[in-house]
């Protein structure tokens, strides 16, 4: 009944082994203590490459920073003006059971989405249309459609 079997031993070993490693790392910290040091000792500096250093930086390399100069989040944008946004085009699809078709641009030749809501009035495929311009979910969209010259 006094039998101690393998696992025994070995967990008994584990756990002493556990014991001296922490007994290990307290020695460790004491003998490293940081306290009682000034605050210039535990002071770090950043140069003007990006990396820590101990030295102190030159002020003969400051830069001058306004912060007026300093510019958060997205960059603004420049007003457009609203005879940019009217563009001329000729319809090269439009399904009228879907609900929604294409314009080719005249000055970009480019395709642009147009949905049956941004009409202003009835378009068939080969009508030249003026429209207006806007940023859908999957790209340009045409709006404010309507027929012209």
């Amino acid at each position: 009944m006094g039998q101690e079997t393998m696992g025994k031993k070995e967990k008994e070993k584990k756990k002493l082994k556990k014991r001296q490693d922490k007994e290990e790392k307290k020695q460790d910290r004491k003998s490293n203590n940081n306290k009682g040091k000034s605050l210039n000792d535990m002071m770090a500096y950043i140069d003007e490459n990006g990396n820590i250093s101990a030295t102190p930086p030159d002020p003969g390399k400051r830069k001058v920073i306004n912060h007026e100069d300093i510019q958060l989040g997205a960059a603004k944008r420049e007003e457009v003006d609203p005879a940019d946004l009217i563009r001329k085009g000729v319809v090269t699809f439009f399904n009228d059971a879907k609900g929604y078709g294409f314009i080719n641009d005249l000055k970009s030749q480019e395709s642009v989405f147009v949905h049956i809501n941004k009409l202003l009035e009835a378009i068939k495929e080969g009508d030249k249309v003026i429209f207006e311009t806007e940023m859908g979910p999957k790209g340009l969209s045409a709006t404010k459609v309507k027929k012209g010259v």
